[in-house]
């Protein structure tokens, strides 16, 4: 990478690290991780400047990256183990939002919803923006929006009430 290129990847990075530390925190709830995959995604990012200053939206590019990274690292088996010192005798139900968190409820979805949605409202993509980031039909974006929604709409409801009753 030449010398200008790379000062046009340092200026662009350091305008938009923030958000792609959050927008990473939206996807994982774990800063650690957030971090991990925005280093991730500005590897990526850095290997292919040259292509990516050549997308009609760069921003939406290196968000597609980010998305990526984070499913990718969502599929790796260990990721899925959690060890406890004491397990318990049986399994109790989990209601991570009853603290009023809307993150736990964003926590709650599968991972092609909560893209969605971090892509779509948080990121202010269009449906055919996160489609293309995503890799699916502008309709999957969609349905996937729609059923995040409808399942966040009685949870959300019931925190309202609840916090505005209290």
């Amino acid at each position: 990478m030449k010398a200008h290129e790379e000062a046009e990847f340092r200026h662009y990075v350091a305008a938009r690290m923030d958000r792609l530390r959050r927008t990473a925190f939206l996807y994982c709830r774990d800063w650690h991780t957030a971090d991990d995959l925005v280093g991730t995604t500005l590897v990526k990012l850095y290997e292919h400047w040259r292509r990516a200053q050549q997308a009609e939206n760069l921003d939406a590019y290196v968000h597609g990256i980010l998305a990526h990274a984070w499913l990718d690292e969502r599929r790796k088996p260990w990721r899925r183990e959690h060890t406890v010192e004491d397990p318990p005798e049986q399994v109790q139900p989990v209601t991570p939002h009853s603290d009023g968190d809307l993150l736990a409820l964003l926590a709650e979805l599968p991972p092609r919803r909560r893209a969605c949605l971090v892509l779509r409202f948080y990121c202010d993509l269009s449906v055919e923006q996160t489609a293309e980031i995503l890799g699916v039909s502008t309709g999957t974006v969609k349905s996937q929006t729609a059923r995040a929604l409808e399942a966040l709409r009685g949870p959300a409801t019931e925190l309202y009430y609840r916090s505005n009753n209290a």
